[in-house]
């Protein structure tokens, strides 16, 4: 980060109020809408891409439908169409990403299931509306590389993708499942075609500091001559560390090699927490002179919803930094 940048606690007050942007089907512990993506189209409206669990099904296998919102201010959200995982037909979902291809124009949509007990990841059909994607149009993108390598250490499954197209080519960062969950970064020509960048084996981030238990990705934002990298992690000393996220805050050159700006302790955990304190899944964009960020967060009862905070551009250091 540049030095003319605010320190984040100059800014992490903007992060204690919110307007809830999508909530559970049922107010209950273990009903979660969350994993939030994010994105414009030409009129300015925004579209946003969200996972629904229940509680009542095992678990890794609780996302029953991605969801499609529809905003004309990115607050306040309409559901408009929905994927649900009998119609793909798919075991779960998690983590969906959404965006837009500045080639086409058209939509894209991924998402990643359990599909014959392997993580992997998926993407719809291209669709000219968000409201528009077909379930019967997906299609597996990435597999885990392990069988027939010949490398060790390879990831046995692959979720959450975060897909972004920057440098004249698509970005993919995925969880990678391995002895823990680690972060794995690819890159396409075409967003269907992807090829690891660097060794396949090897973490953006260390399994260190807090995130002893787990390090993934979450966002990534254009920030002055570089990227935030926004991640989430647990530590292994935390009750629950599968499910009890927060996130942390990097940064990027050269959105491959990453620094580690809150090595100790995390950024942002839930100021509302129920049995544990979730605040994961976050998508950051830029809207105007602010940065718009969803992301999903636990309520005291123990359901997640999704909230939306504003930050000003100019608490991150102004037009030098965004």
């Amino acid at each position: 980060m540049r030095s003319e940048c605010s320190p984040l606690e100059d800014w992490l007050a903007h992060f204690g109020t919110w307007t809830v942007a999508a909530r559970p089907d049922r107010d209950a512990p273990e009903w979660w809408a969350g994993a939030p993506s994010v994105v414009r189209d030409d009129e300015g409206a925004f579209w946003m891409a969200a996972r629904m669990r229940t509680a009542d099904a095992p678990l890794g296998l609780r996302g029953y439908e991605i969801r499609i919102y529809r905003s004309d201010d990115g607050l306040s959200f309409e559901p408009v169409h929905g994927i649900r995982r009998e119609d793909v037909p798919v075991p779960g979902f998690e983590r969906p990403a959404l965006l837009r291809d500045p080639r086409s124009g058209l939509f894209m949509l991924y998402g990643c299931s359990p599909i014959d007990r392997v993580w992997q990841m998926v993407r719809f059909g291209d669709a000219d509306r968000p409201d528009r994607f077909a379930a019967q149009s997906a299609r597996t993108v990435l597999r885990p590389l392990c069988a027939g390598s010949g490398e060790e250490g390879l990831p046995t499954g692959y979720k959450d993708p975060v897909v972004l197209f920057a440098e004249e080519r698509f970005h993919l960062y995925v969880i990678g499942i391995a002895s823990r969950e680690q972060t794995y970064h690819f890159t396409s020509e075409d967003g269907w075609e992807w090829a690891p960048v660097g060794p396949a084996s090897e973490s953006l981030l260390e399994l260190s500091g807090w995130h002893t238990h787990a390090v993934r990705p979450a966002s990534v934002l254009s920030s002055g001559p570089g990227y935030l990298f926004v991640y989430e992690g647990s530590s292994s000393d935390w009750p629950d560390p599968a499910y009890n996220i927060a996130t942390g805050l990097g940064y990027t050159m050269d959105l491959h090699q990453v620094y580690d700006m809150t090595p100790t302790a995390p950024l942002l955990v839930s100021p509302t927490p129920g049995r544990l304190a979730v605040w994961r899944y976050s998508h950051w964009m830029w809207v105007g002179d602010e940065v718009r960020v969803y992301a999903e967060v636990e309520c005291p009862n123990g359901s997640h919803e999704v909230r939306v905070f504003r930050v000003p551009r100019g608490v991150l250091g102004g037009d030098g930094c965004g």
